[in-house]
């Protein structure tokens, strides 16, 4: 049923937005994740770190095009803030709902040794810094538990979710600023 305002028309504009810009965003995250992998496996952390960052930003950019996308295809081609943060924020929901299977797909043919070596390197830190024997043997302790429940599929997608939903919401809340613009005053 179309409305008189087009509302009809909006929601599937918002829709085809959404399941288009969040896997795309996604996608791009899974190679981000392989290149940032396959950095730290040849030892090189700071490229590893480059590459998270540079992920940061393109993702940025995807949610910037996202809300931009759907406000240049609304009628009238207008956006009001509140409507431009739900887009970001759905998008970056579907984003990371997706990064985080695309992490579970992923994780044991190509990530395995992702765990041990990230533990291996905060140990490594941990043993450099100075601290005193005990905190050294809490703080292992710790790491080792935090590892264990990392083998949970369900665990280690929640990390995955966690770690990027609420970046990616501030993130539309800034491109939602950005983009923001209001329907033109009728003379």
């Amino acid at each position: 049923m179309m409305y008189w305002d087009g509302s009809l028309k909006k929601e599937t504009n918002m829709k085809k937005t959404i399941l288009t810009f969040g896997p795309i965003s996604a996608i791009i995250m899974a190679v981000m994740y392989v290149f940032m992998c396959l950095a730290r496996d040849s030892g090189n952390i700071l490229v590893s770190q480059i590459l998270t960052y540079a992920g940061v930003v393109v993702l940025f950019g995807m949610l910037f095009w996202g809300i931009k996308s759907y406000r240049d295809h609304s009628p009238g081609g207008f956006i009001k803030f509140g409507k431009a943060i739900k887009v970001g924020i759905f998008i970056s929901l579907v984003t990371s709902l997706c990064s985080a299977i695309i992490w579970l797909v992923l994780y044991n043919p190509i990530f395995k040794d992702f765990l041990g070596q990230h533990s291996a390197a905060l140990i490594e830190k941990l043993n450099a810094s100075g601290a005193s024997v005990g905190e050294i043997a809490a703080k292992k302790e710790e790491i080792l538990k935090h590892d264990s429940l990392y083998d949970n599929p369900l665990y280690r997608s929640g990390i995955i979710f966690i770690q990027g939903f609420p970046v990616e919401v501030i993130m539309a809340v800034v491109a939602a600023f950005f983009l923001k613009k209001k329907q033109a005053a009728v003379a």
